[in-house]
């Protein structure tokens, strides 16, 4: 996500940081490097002009050059724009004090609607809320088959109705839904050009029928600044309240992100990070503009790992690992609690400090895990419990059952005991030592100390 964008700003910026003093021709030399970065991942140019003065003006500014560390200003001023620029301020839906909610998402055909619909209603379900889908893209049979199957998915039920009339289907969807229960209804509506009049009033129609509190442009990151030429064309006919912007995790550039919110006024709600269901968050321009900037995103890592981890199954885990216990069952469930937060890749990025630390670590063959994953699955229950037991005939057995060889086995049999007296030194209040890091100084004799020992030496 942004990675071509992310490496091109931090280069930028990297010699304005560590000086203890600026001049104007560093300052300029910088804004051009941020210029071009910006142009390239395909941001309006209207855009990358404003931004760029902005930030040249607040650089030069008393404030900055007068600084202690006046790099690190340049860098905070940076990030202060970049988030003003990708929408400061609240990401969150409107809800009625009256259900059900109506939120419509239009957009191009083939920009991730249907599946942006059903992410947004599991992201909804997590939040407590009783959502459900209305199937109103008539245009594509294949669009109410496709909603109905993420529907059985997530387990949120989807109305669905025979007809030419998304008006009708609308309607008698809300009513319906209601009626059942629902505090929330999503509305798939068919995917539409911008440029064809009668697809665009159908849309008109269908948002006077529903009466939506939330209308949402559903965009392809992927399109970079042509998505923007659309919002703008959309801006015009429905007057929408916010962008969902999908395939973000395939945007390398940043284009849409970046000028979206400056060209249409409107703000980014949420973004699509991956393509399983439950990769939609809401947006927080001041956390990406963190990660762009390689200052990582740990209210983000937090929130992933509230919603990866079960409280009693933490607390278990916990529990296990203090008194020095750490089984391949327990290796098991933390390895499954981590990879249900997302890539390694990807978790990494989060952490302030690792991205360049780290680099190549998206690189790590997935399979690898799948390879460890099948090792301990193919162990017996008393095996995991009790790795001691594993002997020569075993790790042969175990290797086979696994499709890996006995080296392999090996090598995750000692991690495992590294791990376990990693997990005794911490319980006794040992830390481990850090390569690298200061050795701990060892405590001066004291006279009293030394007439201990020389009393125990007389016994």
């Amino acid at each position: 996500m942004f990675d071509a964008l992310s490496d091109r700003l931090q280069s930028a910026l990297g010699d304005l940081r560590g000086r203890g003093k600026l001049d104007e021709e560093a300052i300029s030399r910088a804004m051009r490097e941020i210029r071009l970065a910006l142009l390239e991942a395909d941001v309006n140019f209207e855009v990358v002009k404003d931004f760029v003065a902005q930030v040249r003006e607040r650089a030069l500014g008393q404030e900055v050059l007068k600084s202690i560390t006046p790099g690190q200003q340049v860098v905070k001023a940076v990030h202060e724009e970049l988030t003003e620029l990708m929408g400061a301020g609240s990401s969150k839906l409107v809800f009625t004090g009256r259900p059900p909610t109506v939120i419509l998402l239009a957009g191009l055909q083939g920009s991730g609607k249907t599946t942006a619909a059903a992410k947004l209603a599991l992201l909804l379900r997590k939040e407590g809320r009783t959502p459900a889908l209305v199937a109103a893209d008539l245009q594509r049979p294949a669009a109410i088959d496709q909603l109905e199957q993420l529907g059985r998915q997530i387990q949120v039920p989807v109305y669905r109705e025979d007809g030419s009339d998304p008006v009708r289907v609308v309607r008698n969807g809300i009513e319906r839904l209601a009626a059942d229960g629902a505090d929330t209804v999503i509305l798939d509506t068919a995917g539409r050009l911008h440029v064809d009049e009668e697809l665009m009033e159908e849309l008109e129609r269908v948002r006077d029928a529903s009466k939506p509190a939330n209308v949402l442009l559903v965009l392809d990151a992927m399109t970079g600044q042509e998505a923007v030429n659309v919002a703008l064309a959309f801006q015009e006919r429905v007057a929408f309240d916010g962008v969902v912007l999908t395939k973000l995790d395939g945007d390398a550039r940043g284009g849409a992100a970046l000028s979206v919110k400056a060209v249409t006024g409107r703000p980014i709600k949420l973004i699509s990070v991956g393509e399983k269901v439950d990769q939609l968050e809401y947006f927080h321009p001041d956390r990406m503009a963190s990660r762009i900037l390689g200052m990582g995103d740990v209210l983000t890592l937090i929130e992933r790992a509230e919603q990866a981890v079960e409280e009693d199954e933490q607390k278990e885990l916990e529990a296990r690992m203090l008194k020095g216990q750490f089984s391949f069952d327990d290796f098991l469930k933390s390895y499954r609690m981590i990879r249900r937060m997302g890539s390694i890749g990807g978790l990494v990025k989060l952490i302030p400090g690792l991205g360049k630390q780290l680099e190549g670590l998206d690189d790590i063959d997935e399979k690898q895990f799948a390879r460890v994953e099948a090792i301990i699955l193919s162990m017996t229950p008393e095996e995991r419990s009790l790795p001691k037991v594993i002997d020569g005939s075993r790790r042969q057995r175990i290797a086979g059952g696994s499709g890996t060889s006995v080296e392999e086995v090996n090598r995750l049999l000692e991690g495992r005991k590294e791990m376990e007296k990693l997990m005794k030194g911490i319980s006794r209040g040992k830390l481990p030592e850090l390569p690298g890091a200061p050795k701990q100084p060892q405590r001066k004799a004291t006279k009293s100390n030394k007439r201990k020992k020389r009393s125990k030496t007389r016994r």
